[in-house]
């Protein structure tokens, strides 16, 4: 459709998947795919920040727009109802108790949340779940 800017990012990330397989020598297959996706998302909201510090108005406009695009191929972000309903089962399946048992939950709910939620919001929450 000649949108200059939606093909730059697209070239950004199938770049960043060949990159992956070329350095891993393996073909990726969905979730790493997504994965690469949720850290290119990571790096534009860490980028937004830092020019927003450095009131850079015009790299902001560029990487909310990357970070737009890239967040088409990503799934359906989780609500927070879901997200808690999700972390207060990934608990009991865990049989976790209390903060030390935090690395297990988030391990086994990294699988079903990468690329659908921060995993930053992830952390915190599961931190506030299990300090209640």
């Amino acid at each position: 459709a000649r949108d200059k800017s939606r093909l730059a990012t697209i070239r950004l990330i199938t770049a960043a998947i060949k990159q992956r397989e070329v350095d891993e020598r393996i073909e990726l297959d969905d979730a790493q795919v997504i994965a690469v996706l949720d850290k290119m998302l990571k790096q534009r909201r860490e980028s937004i920040a830092q020019f927003e510090k450095a009131g850079r108005d015009d790299l902001i406009a560029q990487e909310t727009s990357e970070q737009e695009i890239i967040q088409t191929y990503l799934p359906e972000p989780l609500s927070e109802a879901e997200l808690a309903t999700l972390i207060q089962s990934t608990i009991a399946d865990t049989g976790a108790s209390s903060i030390r048992d935090m690395g297990s939950v988030m391990n086994a709910l990294r699988g079903q949340v990468q690329g659908r939620a921060d995993m930053k919001a992830v952390s915190q929450a599961v931190k506030n779940q299990l300090m209640s």
